[in-house]
């Protein structure tokens, strides 16, 4: 009735709204159904190399401070570098997918593959003499030797882990995120007793841990493989091996290049600025105090993260399919719920802070500077998340070569030189040292916000339209 007495244009207006609200609903529907399955998968693959730590703490000092050095070496010089380069397939088989190029995704995939490959190379010869290079910096010899030799045992987790990261991108570019989630979860379901039994029953020590995480990341990538390979939903995408994979090697180095440096540089700022705490005149507090922080922001950037998957998955694919419009819906939707979430846990954080020490030390001292650290902490964790984001969208969009430059200018040139005034100069110590990562990540958050803000949506799906066209061209060209 009300509505029969609403003037013709109140109609329209009214109607239009109606519909501009179900198209957000449905985008919203679509990116949870990405981010959330790839939180849980996200989450689990982060303990298979994280939960073996635990259980070597068990074996003494020696064993675990060989292990955590080792973890920490390992996310520097390799799966770091490994992680940020097959983040370019979510560019390439984004946008291809959404221009049904669909074949395309697995001659991608399998370029990836060989690319990172010949990589994992390089990265297992610096792991064989990794304990000389400690040694060399300072490092006390026999925690070295244990380092050492967990690494030789981690080598063979590099090259399950090139091709869980490879089908990773493939899958949840298809919005098929959830086979990632039982993978995982079988995958770490297997680790934990696998591990228990070579550490304690086998008295295996480090090598049993590391040979742990090895077998679990086979075991996962074997499981994506069947699944890609016999699955029905993949029916589309799946193509057998041949020559065109070599054909791509070059397009997919040309964005795995700025997107290993994009990653690596964030990653390493936060490495270096723990390692400088070592520098403090009590590094046994600032050291412990640092690590608890990068404990929690590292948890919670999983969470982030996985909203980053979800808003490259749906630019990349709206740019291939030639929808502008849709894919600023994509981003104004995940940037709405991402936010929220960042507010809520920045939020629970403070409301937490006189307790948040509690669950990682019994030391007075240790939970009194957790609960001064928690304000920064909060700031960190909004302007971490927001850049998380971000980043996504840099890697759905293509211009992963800007997302590097801007890392680059905001930890150092930004981030650790804040740090290293205010944590030595004016003795602010700890929360100087992070103070400086904050400004880092408030100069990324910024300028990422600025190139997203500028972003020309119908030059980015012409610039897809090219990429994802011009191998059919040169193909088609006569030698």
């Amino acid at each position: 009735m009300e509505e029969a007495l609403l003037p013709e244009n109140d109609k329209e207006t009214g109607s239009t709204r109606v519909a501009t609200w179900k198209i957000y609903v449905e985008e919203l529907k679509r990116v949870n159904g990405i981010a959330l399955p790839m939180m849980v998968a996200t989450v689990g693959q982060y303990l298979l190399r994280v939960s073996p730590i635990f259980m070597l703490g068990h074996l003494g000092q020696l064993q675990l401070s060989g292990a955590s050095i080792a973890t920490s070496f390992s996310n520097v010089t390799g799966f770091s570098v490994l992680f940020g380069m097959s983040s370019a397939l979510e560019t390439l088989c984004g946008q291809a997918f959404g221009a049904e190029q669909y074949q395309r995704l697995g001659t991608y995939t399998y370029g990836a593959i060989i690319c990172l490959f010949i990589v994992c190379i390089p990265i297992s010869l610096l792991w064989i003499f990794t304990d000389r290079l400690l040694i060399l910096t300072g490092q006390d010899p026999v925690i070295a030797t244990e380092a050492g030799k967990y690494l030789i045992w981690l080598i063979p987790t590099l090259f399950p882990y090139v091709i869980l990261q490879s089908l990773g991108c493939f899958l949840q570019t298809q919005s098929l995120v959830f086979p990632m989630l039982l993978s995982t979860v079988a995958s770490v379901s297997l680790q934990l007793p696998l591990c228990w039994v070579l550490v304690f029953k086998l008295k295996l020590g480090n090598a049993g841990a590391a040979l742990s995480i090895g077998i679990s990341y086979w075991l996962n990538a074997i499981l994506l493989v069947l699944y890609v390979k016999y699955s029905s939903s993949c029916k589309k995408t799946r193509v057998p091996f041949s020559m065109d994979a070599l054909q791509t090697m070059g397009g997919f180095f040309r964005f795995a290049i700025p997107s290993a440096v994009m990653i690596c540089l964030e990653w390493w700022a936060f490495e270096i600025v723990v390692l400088l705490s070592g520098l403090s005149p009590n590094p046994k507090l600032e050291t412990s105090v640092l690590s608890i922080c990068l404990t929690i922001t590292s948890l919670h950037y999983l969470i982030p993260y996985s909203f980053s998957v979800a808003a490259s998955t749906r630019i990349s694919n709206e740019l291939g399919a030639g929808n502008p419009v849709a894919a600023r819906i994509a981003l104004c939707t995940v940037l709405l719920e991402s936010v929220s979430e960042f507010f809520l846990a920045s939020i629970t954080l403070y409301v937490c802070h006189s307790i948040l020490g509690y669950a990682f030390s019994d030391e007075k001292e240790v939970i009194d500077y957790v609960k001064r650290m928690t304000y920064l902490l909060c700031i960190s964790i909004i302007m971490d998340g927001t850049q998380a984001v971000l980043s996504g969208v840099a890697r759905g969009s293509g211009w992963q070569h800007l997302g590097a430059y801007v890392n680059l200018g905001a930890y150092y040139l930004v981030g650790i030189p804040v740090a290293l005034i205010l944590g030595f100069a004016l003795h602010l110590r700890g929360m100087g040292l992070w103070s400086g990562l904050v400004a880092g990540a408030t100069v990324q958050s910024l300028l990422l916000s600025i190139i997203t803000g500028l972003t020309n949506w119908e030059n980015q799906v012409i610039e897809a339209r090219r990429r994802i066209y011009e191998g059919e061209e040169e193909k088609a060209t006569p030698v």
